[in-house]
């Protein structure tokens, strides 16, 4: 697989996610902006562990696959890196416009990442497990919850920030390898 392929698998996954962004940013305005990063890791949870349970059972009593579990943890995981650059209010004060270029601004900034990465990795997602993309993400929730739980004080790790990317990036590969 080239560069230019992933880099136009990783577009079209990414236009998708942003899509559902806008309808729901249209539906519901940016009330997300009241909840704590805290909140949005827990939701990211709830996403990544109904993907993992339903890989291990094998049925589901909700007709709603796991692709729609993954795009939620990218656009939990981008609106999480808002609240931690804006912080939690306790109203929304900001324009679905003015979300949207957040939105926009860390998903770059995200992708950046995964470019550098996947440059030094070698594509090596492409050869890995759903279900190992799926117990990256739930590593990276429980390392955050912990820096979380430690008011965000790290010794040694790169933070909680650099966490949310890395599920954002995981739930990206794991799009694409679904999508393929």
């Amino acid at each position: 697989m080239s560069k230019s392929d992933t880099q136009a698998q990783v577009q079209t996954v990414v236009a998708q996610c942003r899509e559902l962004f806008v309808r729901k940013l249209h539906d519901y305005g940016p009330s997300w902006r009241i909840m704590r990063a805290s909140s949005l890791t827990d939701q990211i949870y709830i996403k990544a562990g109904r993907i993992r349970t339903l890989q291990q059972v094998g049925e589901r009593c909700v007709d709603e696959g796991i692709e729609p579990e993954f795009v939620g943890i990218i656009n939990y995981g981008l609106v999480a890196m808002i609240q931690l650059e804006r912080g939690a209010v306790d109203h929304p004060d900001i324009s679905c416009e003015v979300a949207l270029e957040c939105y926009d601004r860390q998903l770059e900034r995200t992708l950046e990442l995964m470019r550098a990465k996947n440059h030094d990795y070698g594509e090596a997602w492409r050869q890995m497990r759903l279900s190992s993309l799926v117990d990256l993400i739930l590593t990276k929730i429980y390392r955050t919850k912990q820096i979380e739980d430690l008011g965000g004080e790290t010794l040694a790790s790169e933070g909680i920030e650099a966490n949310y990317m890395d599920m954002v990036n995981y739930a990206i590969f794991a799009l694409v390898k679904l999508q393929q």
